[in-house]
């Protein structure tokens, strides 16, 4: 199952190759919501893997950005004890041009796909 969400571009880690055929890389988006009054900001730490470590690099720190992702868990034991560890594992990125407002977000926003010039929007899960 595939999620979205929509926040402005706050932080962009370095790729870490992990194994000699494995690399990640992380970044992080701000989501404020209004609720009831208050706003509520919430910062949304991603996981990139493999070829699409190198998705961020079309975008930069500010920019609003909606981030589809797929929820991945892992369990492992180590000396009797079960841990658990949960990714939130990017996809595709877009950029989100916003209404009228860049702070309130009155209106709904409007999706534009963003790619690099030559390359091909993948929107495909794997």
């Amino acid at each position: 199952m595939s999620y979205e969400a929509v926040g402005k571009l706050v932080a962009k880690f370095d790729t870490v190759q992990r194994t000699e055929t494995f690399k990640t890389r992380e970044f992080v988006i701000e989501k404020s919501e209004d609720i009831g009054g208050r706003v509520i900001t919430n910062y949304i730490k991603f996981q990139c893997v493999q070829d699409k470590t190198e998705m961020p690099d079309r975008f930069n720190i500010g920019d609003n950005v909606k981030v589809m992702f797929n929820l991945k868990g892992t369990k492992w034991n180590k000396s009797g004890v079960d841990n658990y560890i949960t990714n939130l594992d990017a996809w595709r990125m877009e950029t989100v041009k916003l209404g009228n407002d860049t702070a309130g977000n009155d209106g709904p926003p409007s999706f534009v796909p963003e790619s690099a010039p030559g390359e091909a929007v993948d929107d495909l899960p794997f």
